[in-house]
C-alpha cells in the first residue's frame, strides 16, 4: 500500500515525521490556524499554506485508500484477484489508474462483447488474435449456431470483434499510454454550433478556436465549457495529422501494444479493422470525455485558486479603523440610501436622498448629508461603487467643499455582496425593523471601517472577486474559500466583546452554534473580563477553548495578556520571563528594548520550544498587532465618470478589483473595470500577475483602448512607453474572453435590480427631520 505521509512529504518537500505529526493533530480535531501558530514544535514549523495543501492531499489520498479497499474486495468476491493484479492495485497512486485496473471487473450492463462470450465466441476471438495466419471465414464457419443467434460466419466474426474491442479497451496499461499521448499531443478545438452566431456573439473568440490541450489556460477552458453548456459551442480533442492518408497514431499504439502487424496473413486485415473500431468506437469517446473532464477539473482548480488569492487580498485589506462612518448606497430613480454608524458599527441614523434624476434634489441632499456629518461627527463617507457611484461621489465632494469645517474624508468602496448581506438571515436578525434597502448602506459603511469583520458575514462566493465562479464546483469552491476566510480571521484575531456571530464562527475551534452562545452569554452577562470567562459559555469545552483562546482578544480585561496573541497555555512562560527580571507583566509588554535583549534559548524547556518562545517575545513587543497594511485611498479623476469620458493616453488612478491569470481588472471610476493584460503589467517579464498586483492595490494606469459597444477598456501599467511596445519574451495582449464580467456582473446586477423596489412611506428620526427641512430649498 502507498504510504500517505511519505507521498505528502515528498510533494511538500518536508520530512515524513512533520506530515505525520500534522496528520495526528488534524485527526485529533486541531485546526490549521491553531497548528500553524501554536504547535510549531510538533510539526517542526509547517506554515498555514503547507498545512492547507497537506489537508487537501490527505483528503484525496484517504479517499483513494477507501476506493482501493472497495475494488480489492469486489474483485476478490468475483474470485478473479490474482497476485499480479493485487500488486498493481496496491501500487496505484491515482484514482484514474485505480479505475483503469478495475475496468474489466467492474459490474456493467450486458454488452455486445458479453453476449458474444455467452454464445461461445471467445475461442474464435482469441484464436484469431493469437494466430493471424488462420483464415477468419473458415474458422468462423465452425461457430455458426442458429440456436445461439449466430446465423452465419459474418455474425460469428462480428461477435468476435466485439469481444476483442472490449478486451483491448479495458487494458489498463494501454489506456494509460493513450491518455498520456493525447494529453501531450492533442489539440483542444471549439466550434460554433450551426445557426447560433447571433445568440452566441459573446463567444465569438471561440467560433473556430484551436490550442494545445495540455497548455489551455483556465479562463479559456472555462469559457469554452460555458459556451458548450449554453449550446453555443462544440468542444472536442483531436490529433492533428499532416498526412491524412496515414493511420491514426493511436491506432498504431493499440496495434503495437498487442503486437499486431499487417504482414499479409489471412486475419491481419480483420484484426486491423478491430483496432480501428476499438479506437473510434470505444477508446476515443471514452478518453475524450475523460480528458475534457480532467481539463475542466484543472481549470476549476485554477479558477478557485485565483478566487482564493483575490478573496484573501480583499479580506486582508487595510481597515480605516473605529471611526464614525456614513455609508452611501448609490441609486438613481430610487435614490441614494444613507446609513450612519458609530465607531463600533452601531446604526445611528438612516434615510434616502434623491440628488440625481429624475428628482434632482441636489441642494437638499447636500444639506442633509452635511447635517448628518455634523450631528454624528462622521469622519468617513463610504460610497458604494455601483450604479450612480461617480455622481454620488461628486455629491460627497461638493458637501466637503461647501463645508470645509467638516472633518470627513470620502472613499469609494466595493459594494459587491452588500445586497446579499441585506437579504440574509443574519442581517434580518441584526436589523429586524430596518428595511432591506438600508441594510446595504450599513454594510458599505462598515466594510470601510473593517473589511474583514463585515465581509465575513457574506457567503465568500457572493463577494465577486472570482473568475467564472458560477461555472466551477460549488462544493470545492466553498471548501477552499472557507479555508481562506478562516485563515484571515485567525491571522487578525477578534475582540470577543464586540465581534459579530459570523466573525466568531470563523475562529479556530468555534462554529455557528458556539459563536451564537458566546454572543448570547455576552448579551446576558455583559462583557467578558478574561479569557477564562469563556469557559462558562455553554458547549465551549476545554478542547474548544484550547483551539480558540489564542485568537480571541479581551481588550480591557483583567490580564493584559488577554489582549495579545499569546495563548493562555503560555502565560506561565511570560510570568517566568517577568519574574526572572524582577518585573511585572505590564512592564514587560511593549518594552521593545528589554524584549530585544532577551535570549529566547534561555527560556526553552520541555513545554516550550524555541519557535514558541521566539513568537511570544515578538508578540509581547507589539501585542495584538494587526497584520493588515496601512489604510490608503485612491482618488478618481474629476470629469472622468463614464467610458465616454475616456481617451487613449489618459493616466488615471484606480483600485485593483480582481486578479486573474491573464491580468488584473482595475476600477477607474467609470462603472466598468478596465483590464491590464499580463503583458503590460510590468516592464519586466512576469509569469503571474500576482507578482505585481493584488486585489485592493491602488495603481496608476494608462488608457490604451476603449471599446464602447462591448464595454471593454484596455489599460496599461507601463506608463512611459507607446501603446503596443513589446517586451522580449512577453505575451501580446489579448481581448477579454467571453463570460468574464468583472465587478459589474453577478451580485452587483442583482443589487441594481433590488433597487427598483418601492421605498417605505414612513420616515422617522433625525433623517426625516432633515429631509423635511431640505424641501424648503426647492426651486
Amino acid at each position: 500500500m502507498i504510504n500517505i505521509a511519505d507521498i505528502i512529504a515528498k510533494e511538500l518537500g518536508v520530512k515524513p515525521s512533520q506530515v505525520q505529526a500534522a496528520v495526528t493533530l488534524l485527526d485529533e480535531g486541531a485546526t490549521v490556524p491553531f497548528i500553524a501558530r501554536y504547535r510549531k514544535e510538533v510539526t517542526d514549523g509547517l506554515d498555514d499554506t503547507q498545512l492547507r495543501n497537506l489537508e487537501e492531499r490527505l483528503r484525496y489520498l484517504r479517499e483513494l485508500e477507501e476506493r482501493r479497499e472497495t475494488i480489492l474486495k469486489s474483485i476478490a468476491e468475483q474470485e478473479k484477484l490474482t497476485p499480479e493484479l493485487e500488486k498493481s492495485i496496491k501500487e496505484a497512486d491515482t484514482k484514474t489508474r485505480l479505475e483503469d485496473l478495475y475496468l474489466p471487473y467492474k459490474p456493467k450492463r450486458r454488452t455486445k462483447g458479453q453476449i458474444a462470450r455467452e454464445a461461445g465466441l471467445d475461442p474464435l476471438a482469441q484464436g484469431l488474435l493469437q494466430d493471424p495466419a488462420l483464415d477468419p471465414e473458415q474458422l468462423a464457419a465452425s461457430f455458426v449456431d442458429a440456436e445461439k443467434g449466430i446465423a452465419d460466419a459474418k455474425a460469428a466474426l462480428d461477435g468476435a470483434k466485439y469481444i476483442l474491442m472490449e478486451q483491448f479497451s479495458e487494458n489498463a496499461e494501454l489506456l494509460g499510454r493513450l491518455r498520456q499521448f493525447l494529453f501531450e499531443n492533442a489539440v483542444l478545438s471549439a466550434k460554433l454550433v450551426e445557426g447560433k452566431e447571433n445568440e452566441g456573439a459573446k463567444f465569438s473568440d471561440y467560433f473556430d478556436h484551436k490550442e494545445a490541450l495540455k497548455s489551455a489556460p483556465s479562463h479559456r477552458a472555462l469559457a469554452i465549457f460555458r459556451g458548450r453548456n449554453e449550446g453555443i459551442l462544440q468542444a472536442s480533442i483531436a490529433i492533428v495529422q499532416e498526412d491524412t492518408n496515414a493511420s491514426h497514431p493511436c491506432e498504431d499504439t493499440i496495434a503495437r501494444h498487442f503486437e499486431l502487424r499487417d504482414q499479409g496473413r489471412a486475419a491481419d486485415k480483420w484484426l486491423q479493422e478491430v483496432v480501428r473500431w476499438t479506437w473510434r468506437i470505444k477508446l476515443l469517446p471514452h478518453l475524450e470525455t475523460e480528458l475534457l473532464g480532467e481539463l475542466r477539473e484543472r481549470a476549476e482548480a485554477e479558477a478557485i485558486r485565483v478566487f482564493a488569492h483575490n478573496l484573501k487580498d480583499l479580506l486582508m485589506a487595510a481597515p480605516a479603523g473605529p471611526r464614525a462612518t456614513m455609508g452611501l448606497d448609490p441609486g438613481l430613480r430610487t435614490g441614494v440610501k444613507v446609513a450612519v454608524v458609530d465607531a463600533t458599527g452601531q446604526l445611528l441614523d438612516h434615510g434616502t436622498i434623491f440628488p440625481h434624476a429624475p428628482r434632482n434634489q441636489w441642494d437638499q441632499s447636500i444639506q442633509i448629508v452635511a447635517e448628518l456629518v455634523k450631528k454624528h461627527n462622521v469622519e468617513l463617507i463610504s460610497i458604494g461603487n455601483g450604479t450612480a457611484s461617480r455622481e454620488t461621489d461628486k455629491l460627497a465632494a461638493e458637501v466637503l467643499k461647501k463645508h470645509p469645517e467638516l472633518n470627513a474624508q470620502k472613499v469609494m468602496v466595493s459594494e459587491a455582496g452588500a445586497s446579499v448581506y441585506s437579504a440574509s438571515e443574519f442581517a434580518a436578525r441584526e436589523f429586524p425593523k430596518l428595511d432591506v434597502t438600508y441594510r446595504g448602506a450599513v454594510s458599505i459603511a462598515r466594510r470601510l471601517q473593517d473589511p474583514l469583520a463585515e465581509l465575513v458575514k457574506i457567503e465568500p462566493k457572493a463577494i465577486g472577486v472570482g473568475q467564472y465562479q458560477h461555472d466551477v464546483s460549488q462544493a470545492k469552491m466553498a471548501l477552499s474559500l472557507g479555508a481562506v476566510v478562516e485563515d484571515c480571521v485567525n491571522a487578525v484575531g477578534v475582540d470577543v466583546n464586540t465581534a459579530s456571530e459570523p466573525l466568531l464562527a470563523r475562529i479556530s475551534g468555534l462554529n455557528k452554534t458556539i459563536a451564537g452562545n458566546i454572543v448570547s452569554f455576552r448579551n446576558q452577562n455583559g462583557a467578558f473580563g478574561s479569557r477564562d470567562d469563556l469557559k462558562q459559555v455553554p458547549r465551549l469545552g476545554d478542547k474548544t477553548f484550547e483551539q480558540a483562546a489564542g485568537f480571541l482578544r479581551i481588550m480591557n480585561g483583567k490580564n493584559p495578556l488577554d489582549r495579545s496573541a499569546v495563548h493562555p497555555e503560555a502565560y506561565p512562560l511570560v510570568e517566568k520571563i517577568a519574574t526572572k527580571h524582577s518585573r511585572n507583566i505590564t512592564q514587560v509588554i511593549g518594552d521593545s528594548g528589554f524584549l530585544k535583549g532577551l535570549s529566547a534559548n534561555e527560556f526553552v524547556d520541555d513545554h516550550f520550544g524555541l519557535p514558541t518562545v521566539t513568537d511570544i517575545i515578538s508578540e509581547l513587543e507589539k501585542p495584538g498587532r494587526d497584520p493588515r497594511p496601512e489604510f490608503k485611498t485612491a482618488e478618481f479623476k474629476d470629469g472622468v465618470e463614464t467610458m465616454n469620458d475616456l481617451n487613449p493616453g489618459m493616466i488615471l488612478e484606480g483600485v485593483v478589483t480582481n486578479v486573474t491569470n491573464f491580468g488584473a481588472f482595475v476600477d477607474i471610476g467609470v462603472h466598468q473595470d478596465g483590464l491590464v493584460h499580463i503583458s503590460v503589467l510590468s516592464k519586466n517579464f512576469i509569469a503571474d500577475p500576482r507578482e505585481v498586483v493584488k486585489a485592493g492595490d491602488i495603481v496608476s494606469v494608462k488608457v490604451v483602448e476603449i471599446d464602447l459597444p462591448r464595454k471593454r477598456i484596455a489599460l496599461s501599467m507601463r506608463l512611459d512607453e507607446a501603446a503596443g511596445e513589446k517586451i522580449d519574451g512577453q505575451r501580446p495582449p489579448k481581448s477579454r474572453k467571453a463570460g468574464h464580467k468583472g465587478k459589474k456582473g453577478g451580485v452587483v446586477a442583482a443589487k441594481t435590480k433590488s433597487k427598483e423596489k418601492a421605498l417605505p412611506d414612513g420616515k422617522t428620526g433625525t433623517f426625516a427631520d432633515l429631509f423635511a427641512s431640505a424641501k424648503k430649498l426647492r426651486n
